[in-house]
């Protein structure tokens, strides 16, 4: 029996793909934006492997993520090998493989991408975002911290100048794809319609895992990062720091 752990940002898509499929367990969601605080990321997907390897009945896990800001990381497994989608973060797992992503991305290095869960759980970059942001630090950092914030959020928007919307064609709506031109729109950025590719993510929850597309972590084993195309290994856990 498989256990699937995925982020909430593709919490539609896996429980339409997955809702077949009679080998999977049980599936837990993780809040979307866990990446953007790796150390709480990896604790919480912790947590949650500890839960999935305390069933009997399980004896695989699913990770449905990428990299995501190297999270994954040194994940302890001592029962349950955990299979992962060689992947950065999670727009590969919308676009079908590492290899169109890193072609898009080459095409167009200065994408930002939009998804319906995306959109749904986070503020992405556009004028909700704008607006939201002065209230939030406010609340969390104090008023006299706003404008250099703010002065931040400036600086890292200007690395982007493409709005690019996928889907899998599962909880999509033209609201998403309106709101999507919308933000491109007041950004000043250009806009793309890119059509996803469920193959990759069906392939991980229906058991596919060949090693071009997936990494087979063994029990006893943890995820690293690689420099090259595979993206990640996986080493004996003795020799992780």
């Amino acid at each position: 029996m498989l256990s699937v752990i995925a982020c909430n940002v593709l919490e539609d898509e896996v429980r339409h793909l997955g809702a077949d499929l009679p080998h999977i367990r049980e599936f837990i969601f993780m809040p979307q934006g866990l990446h953007n605080e790796p150390i709480r990321l990896q604790r919480e997907l912790q947590a949650a492997v500890d839960r999935a390897e305390a069933d009997p009945t399980v004896d695989a896990i699913a990770l449905v993520y990428g990299l995501c800001s190297r999270g994954v990381e040194n994940l302890r497994h001592t029962r349950c090998p955990i299979v992962i989608a060689r992947a950065h973060d999670c727009v590969t797992l919308f676009l079908g493989s590492k290899d169109r992503y890193a072609q898009y991305l080459k095409d167009h290095p200065g994408t930002y991408w939009y998804s319906p869960g995306w959109i749904k759980s986070a503020t992405p970059p556009g004028p909700d975002r704008t607006a939201k942001l002065p209230r939030d630090y406010t609340e969390k950092f104090g008023a006299d911290e706003v404008d250099y914030l703010m002065e931040m959020e400036d600086h890292w928007i200007a690395n982007y100048d493409r709005a690019a919307y996928v889907g899998l064609g599962i909880g999509e709506t033209q609201k998403d794809m309106d709101y999507t031109q919308h933000c491109a729109a007041c950004l000043g950025w250009n806009y793309d319609q890119v059509q996803g590719d469920p193959s990759l993510l069906r392939a991980l929850l229906s058991g596919e895992w060949d090693v071009k597309r997936f990494l087979v972590v063994p029990p006893g084993h943890v995820i690293r990062l690689t420099a090259d195309d595979e993206i990640i290994r996986s080493e004996p856990q003795s020799a992780a720091p």
